[in-house]
């Protein structure tokens, strides 16, 4: 039986040239980049020049990088490292109902050392409003978090209008970026973004690395102790093989870009008009216009997830309920909710598929037929 993987937004498989340049890495540059001698300044050089591919790729600065182990590292540090070495200018941060539990965790962490959190509600489509965010705001804010794109729904924040109305605010724009990154383009000082987030894992890169941007003004209490690297701001010996790993992966997202756009955007509207001609009931969840090309987020009304996501596996298909981080609980998803409320039968039928490396035009249109058939199956056919 043929898998067919559709569940890249939890995280995707590595380019095998990402995988080449980290073998290579790991035998030939194996010194520690704190060590003066050759082979601790090889290991500098890898790390200085991914340091500048990443920079590149959002406008960035190298200086304004610091390597992590992931998305959520680089969330906690952005939201809870900033607020802590900036609290005597207040105490007041936003965020939004449908962030990533990376965010939201944090922010509860907040909470519980006496910081008051605003949670901006999101309508239908899953969008927050300015007027709303506008609001919200206060001298006292110190940090606005907004992500760039749904990792359930897809669906796209306005985030250089959020940038433009902070502009003239001291509060530091935060953006979970971990799904965006890659697949559309990011230009860091035409967004006004002080803080963005970026995970390696989703784009095709190794597992346990990530990025925070940090602009350079933005004052940063590190979260880990020990040694000064990443200029004092979060201390432990790098992961320089997962770095250039990383590095590779960003190269080549940035070279495939385009066509990644238009190959997925024209999966996701082929899986839509099988849905359509076979006449099965389904809703899109999201804004089908402004959101991520990858991400296909579906209800079908009559069926239960857990029902559809075992007969999908059964079917040689995987898929999702949405964040991989809830994923073994089946727990209704909080963004739906966010969306369409508790008692909406949405949160109880609705599957995530989104694409990337690897898959074909064929497997899309077989997972979509097979999940036309398993639809009728559990709906008895209405």
């Amino acid at each position: 039986m043929e898998r067919i993987y559709l569940d890249h937004a939890a995280t995707s498989p590595a380019h095998r040239a990402v995988v080449e340049r980290m073998a290579t890495i790991m035998t030939e540059a194996f010194g520690n980049p704190s060590s003066i001698h050759f082979f601790g300044r090889k290991s500098r050089q890898v790390l200085d020049e991914a340091r500048e591919t990443v920079a590149k790729s959002i406008g960035a600065k190298p200086t304004e990088i610091i390597f992590t182990s992931g998305g959520t590292e680089a969330d906690n540090l952005a939201l809870i490292g900033t607020v802590l070495a900036n609290r005597q200018k207040g105490r007041h941060l936003i965020t939004t109902a449908i962030e990533h539990h990376a965010v939201l965790h944090a922010c509860r962490y907040l909470e519980s050392e006496g910081f008051e959190v605003t949670y901006l509600p999101v309508d239908e489509r899953g969008k927050i409003s300015l007027a709303d965010l506008q609001r919200a705001l206060r001298d006292d804010t110190i940090v606005v978090s907004v992500m760039f794109g749904n990792n359930e729904t897809g669906v796209l924040q306005p985030i250089e209008a959020i940038g433009q109305l902070l502009k003239d605010h001291p509060a530091y724009f935060h953006t979970d970026a971990v799904q965006a990154y890659g697949l559309v383009p990011i230009d860091v000082n035409e967004l006004g973004v002080d803080l963005l987030s970026v995970s390696a894992h989703k784009i095709n890169g190794p597992k346990g690395v990530g990025f925070l941007y940090a602009r350079e003004h933005v004052k940063l209490m590190p979260r880990a102790f020990g040694g000064e690297q990443e200029r004092k701001r979060r201390a432990g010996t790098e992961n320089v093989a997962g770095v250039a790993g990383f590095a590779k992966a960003v190269e080549i997202a940035q070279e495939t870009m385009a066509t990644k756009q238009s190959e997925y955007r024209a999966w996701k509207a082929k899986m839509l008009a099988i849905f359509a001609e076979s006449g099965v009931r389904y809703d899109m969840n999201g804004d089908e216009e402004m959101s991520l090309p990858h991400i296909l987020n579906v209800t079908f009304p009559g069926t239960n997830v857990e029902s559809m996501l075992v007969n999908l596996d059964l079917a040689g298909i995987a898929a999702s309920s949405g964040s991989a981080c809830t994923a073994g609980s089946i727990d209704p998803s909080h963004v739906l909710v966010a969306m369409f409320g508790n008692n909406s039968d949405r949160i109880r039928s609705s599957i995530r598929f989104s694409f990337g490396l690897g898959n074909t035009e064929a497997q899309i249109e077989k997972a979509a037929y097979e999940t036309v058939n398993i639809v009728k199956r559990l709906t008895n056919g209405r």
